[in-house]
């Protein structure tokens, strides 16, 4: 019973929710565009010419408002590159490399690489979470793997001036997220965007600039190798 009760609040909401009934009217796959463009537009995350990965993309709507950022003035294709990895299928979107499969693998990392020809990533996006167990613990620990993964993987494919943004939550693990974060990045920015639910601890974490190995902590090298 509390179960439905739950259910029906959460269809209640989502239905009256003015970010889901924005994204309809504009064509946006899911509200979550709304996060990033609110992100986007205070820090100037992204600029025509870049090369940016969305890691965890589907169902699409980062990388739709993305294409549209990238877009040239009268819409005819985009300037930049656009690459979007995830585990799950997703409907194209116009002028993004799509790549399924897991980015741990060296498949999907020749791919990429293919795609990069010799490049660096500007920007890497994350909007990943994991399914939740309700475990408190369990769920931090699966929290904080998939931004060790977001960390790695920008290691190895962001430029040095490039920036991460990933999805993490308040109460999952986030103490130690944040201080890997420092440990990587030059600058570290927490922000909340008023797209994400007032309930929910869904915050964003924004680094830019890689630091250089000899700045950061012992033991903190990645620990995957591409």
């Amino acid at each position: 019973m509390a179960k439905n009760k739950f259910n029906k609040n959460w269809l209640h909401d989502h239905i009256n929710d003015p970010y889901v009934k924005l994204a309809q009217k504009e064509g946006y796959r899911a509200r979550a565009a709304y996060k990033l463009k609110e992100i986007d537009e205070s820090e100037k995350l992204i600029r025509p010419g870049q090369v940016i990965v969305d890691l965890g993309c589907t169902p699409g709507s980062w990388g739709q408002y993305t294409r549209r950022k990238l877009a040239g003035a009268e819409g005819g294709g985009i300037q930049g590159t656009m690459i979007g990895l995830d585990i799950l299928p997703m409907d194209p979107i116009a002028d993004m490399h799509f790549i399924q499969g897991d980015f741990r693998e060296l498949e999907v990392l020749d791919q990429l690489d293919e795609v990069l020809a010799g490049r660096k990533a500007d920007l890497v996006l994350s909007d990943m979470a994991p399914n939740l167990s309700g475990i408190p613990s369990a769920d931090a620990a699966r929290m904080e793997h998939l931004i060790d993964l977001a960390i790695e993987f920008s290691q190895f494919h962001l430029k040095p001036t490039g920036a991460l943004l990933v999805k993490c939550f308040k109460d999952m693990g986030f103490t130690q997220i944040v201080e890997k974060f420092r440990d990587e990045f030059k600058t570290v920015k927490q922000v909340k965007p008023k797209a994400s639910r007032d309930k929910s601890s869904e915050i964003f974490l924004l680094g830019r600039g890689l630091k250089h190995p000899s700045e950061r902590k012992p033991g903190a090298e990645p620990d995957f190798h591409p």
